[in-house]
């Protein structure tokens, strides 16, 4: 869906984001030599923060092995180098971690191993989307056991899910480098299963309604504000209608970067136009981060990149894009593992699984689908290195 040059939402290659109690900041100019510093002149001082994010960590019944002594650090080994230089790491968990006790299983009610979780945190993600159209997948006490999981592995913050009505109203906050960055997480659905009669705590689910309540309490307490969406249509690789006017709708609520998933494929990334002057950075779907999947598009998604600068005049994005990421397993659905699209390899492509059927899956085909869908925001080299 191509946005029409009226519309709300804009195309821009960098932006400054404000919060509720700053006012808005303009445009990052061209590059210009910048004068010496006269004597007695204090340079304001400037902290530096870095966001990544991924899209669905989605654990089919091959990918689950034998269980809890299953090995799921060894699928994150290529990326682990970017996540961990990363301050806020961010994963959406499509699936539940709720126990052996529940039946370990993949498609169509999933519930994966709390050892995968215990990797993922290993990995340095340390806030995890829970707000899914699976969390409902095993019942109520699964979604209690999986926060109950969680709870033993203090550093990492969970969204999307809660235990009372108090424990929703309660702001997720992280303080780094002297920024705060606040989060909020929603769900479309869960796949036809009723959240608890009398909890709507449980699960947060898309609600405009509830999501303009709960954006007034969290923007005055950040200075940076990221809101996850579980939304779109699946194996669509362009967003819908509805979610560009959810977009439009955080926008006008000052919300600062959206990190979209749930299609399985990947979307554009767009900065949307707010009325307070400043910009929203939208990742409409990371697609998928691993996954067993099958179709050419659902082997590539990405990891999105936010460097954010404060100062105590402004709050700025000095860089921002998608690292396309690939999904990589061989015969018989073994060696999961996944690859920056830019280290991944022609010999790698050769031992893909999918490649016993589509040999129409190929490096050039993977940097076309990323260019198509990114352009410009598209980032194949690390970006760290050059910090």
């Amino acid at each position: 869906m191509k946005i029409h040059k009226n519309a709300i939402l804009l195309l821009l290659s960098f932006s400054l984001f404000s919060c509720a109690s700053r006012a808005p900041v303009k445009e990052i100019e061209s590059p210009v030599e910048i004068p010496v510093t006269p004597p007695g002149i204090e340079i304001p001082k400037a902290d530096y923060l870095t966001i990544v994010a991924v899209g669905d960590n989605l654990y089919h019944a091959t990918m689950i092995r034998e269980g809890e002594e299953g090995d799921y650090e060894s699928a994150y080994s290529e990326i682990r180098p970017l996540v961990k230089e990363a301050d806020i790491a961010f994963i959406n968990q499509e699936t539940l971690l709720a126990g052996e006790d529940f039946g370990f299983s993949g498609y169509p009610l999933f519930n994966s191993p709390q050892s995968l979780g215990r990797a993922i945190a290993g990995v340095g993600f340390n806030v995890v989307n829970h707000a899914t159209n699976h969390i409902m997948d095993k019942g109520e006490r699964a979604v209690f056991a999986t926060m109950d999981f969680w709870d033993s592995i203090p550093q990492v913050k969970i969204l999307g899910v809660h235990r009372s009505e108090e424990q929703r109203d309660l702001p997720v906050l992280l303080t780094k480098n002297n920024i705060t960055v606040g989060f909020l997480s929603y769900t479309y659905g869960t796949n036809g299963i009723p959240v608890p009669a009398g909890k709507p705590y449980l699960v947060s689910l898309i609600d405009t309604e509830i999501m303009e309540k709960e954006i007034a309490a969290i923007r005055p307490l950040c200075d940076f504000l990221v809101v996850s969406m579980h939304w779109g249509e699946e194996y669509r690789m362009e967003y819908n209608e509805n979610q560009m006017m959810l977009a439009i709708f955080l926008a006008e609520h000052q919300v600062d970067l959206v990190i979209g998933h749930h299609p399985h494929v990947i979307q554009p990334v767009e900065y949307v136009a707010r009325p307070d002057g400043g910009t929203m950075l939208c990742f409409y779907s990371l697609g998928n981060f691993v996954s067993a999947q099958i179709q050419n598009p659902t082997l590539l998604g990405a990891l999105a990149y936010v460097r954010i600068k404060k100062t105590p005049a402004e709050i700025v994005i000095t860089d921002a894009g998608a690292i396309p990421l690939v999904t990589h397993y061989e015969r018989n659905f073994t060696g999961f593992k996944i690859y920056p699209l830019g280290t991944y390899t022609e010999e790698l492509v050769k031992k893909h699984r999918i490649n016993q059927q589509k040999t129409e899956f190929t490096l050039e085909y993977l940097s076309d689908l990323s260019a198509r869908i990114f352009g410009n925001k598209e980032i194949r080299q690390n970006p760290f290195s050059k910090l």
